[in-house]
């Protein structure tokens, strides 16, 4: 099928601003030119969560096994990066983990309950409980140094993306003892006590930093940065209490030049705010259009998304459909990453991804 896309980097980022390209076979990868902003062969494609939940080749390596402790094992972590990337072809493996994991390596008694999420055992709510928040060194997590360095050497041309939770995300699971729907122990912090709910980012924007650097000396081509529940914020708090925490580490990994995404749930009011904190690519959510969201943002930024998850549940050819729309709304885009506009739902048929890639793969084809 013929290309309708127009070619990417019609603008590109300005001298001695533009992430680096990484040495090695994934240099030139679409994933990361489209990053950069550069012309692309392909739109690239690579999902969240595409690592594990929906594969049944996943749930037969990790049986039996707890997801914590999945992602202390190197060569598990290996097997179920790859295994996404064999199957569906994607443009760029995201490392396994869980953004709790640093947070864990520290010493903090988290769980990940099955049909909950994370557990806190000893909620962070008092000036006293930020002294159990310690630096995270690369000696507290020497099983993510080695996973990625055998991921590294395996990957070939493919870039592997690294992550970590945002400040605010990792705070909310802290103070509320868990996943919350309203935030309210949270937002009572941040609102009651300020000078508290900074020193708490500040905190946790170093242990993000730490847990971000290491992957990418062991290897990784890019970094994202997850504010799962950064929409349940108004713009002015935001900018306010968590912009400068997401700032921070954003500016604290760019010297490594390695593409760095922001990605939000429910962020669609937030999307200018988040242009500003400093990353290269800003990830979409479903719910705002590719080009109203690049209005949002401003230029000099990539876009990443936005395909609904559950979108994938339909017949083929309205996914096929819904994919049309996104490439069709980001054909002004100085730079696309396609992907959901958040992770792969865990009972998604793995045949509807890989039908996906290669349905983008073709039409953006030149």
């Amino acid at each position: 099928m013929s290309a309708d896309i127009r070619p990417q980097g019609t603008q590109q980022n300005p001298p001695g601003n533009a992430p680096r390209p990484p040495a090695g076979p994934a240099a030139d990868s679409a994933f990361l030119r489209a990053c950069r902003r550069e012309p692309v062969p392909h739109t690239p494609v690579w999902f969240m969560r595409q690592a594990g939940r929906s594969l049944p080749e996943y749930h037969a390596v990790r049986e039996g096994i707890p997801m914590l402790e999945a992602c202390t094992r190197p060569e598990l972590v290996a097997e179920i990066t790859l295994q996404p990337v064999r199957r569906h072809g994607v443009d760029a493996a995201v490392y396994y983990s869980d953004i709790v994991v640093p947070l864990k390596a520290i010493g903090l008694d988290i769980d990940l309950k099955p049909g909950v999420g994370p557990v806190v055992a000893e909620p962070v709510r008092t000036r006293a409980d930020l002294d159990r928040l310690r630096d995270l060194t690369p000696d507290d997590i020497p099983y993510v140094t080695e996973a990625v360095g055998l991921l590294a050497g395996q990957l070939g041309a493919t870039p592997l993306i690294g992550f970590a939770g945002a400040p605010f995300t990792l705070a909310s699971y802290l103070v509320e003892g868990g996943p919350s729907r309203n935030h309210e122990r949270t937002k009572a912090m941040m609102y009651g006590d300020p000078a508290l709910w900074a020193d708490l980012l500040d905190r946790l924007a170093s242990i993000t930093t730490a847990f971000l650097k290491a992957q990418i000396e062991a290897g990784a081509c890019a970094v994202q940065l997850f504010d799962s529940w950064a929409g349940a914020l108004a713009p002015a708090d935001y900018r306010r209490s968590v912009l400068p925490a997401s700032t921070k580490v954003f500016s604290a990994v760019a010297g490594y030049g390695v593409p760095r995404i922001h990605f939000g749930v429910g962020t669609g009011e937030l999307l200018g705010a988040m242009g500003e904190a400093g990353a290269d690519v800003v990830g979409v959510d479903w719910r705002v259009p590719l080009d109203e969201a690049a209005r949002r943002i401003g230029p000099g930024k990539a876009l990443q998304g936005n395909l609904d998850p559950a979108v994938l549940f339909a017949p083929t050819s309205a996914v096929e459909d819904a994919a049309s729309a996104v490439l069709d709304a980001a054909k002004g885009l100085e730079g696309h990453v396609f992907n959901l506009g958040h992770g792969v739902l865990p009972t998604t048929d793995p045949d509807a991804l890989t039908r996906l890639v290669e349905y983008v793969h073709t039409r953006t084809g030149r």
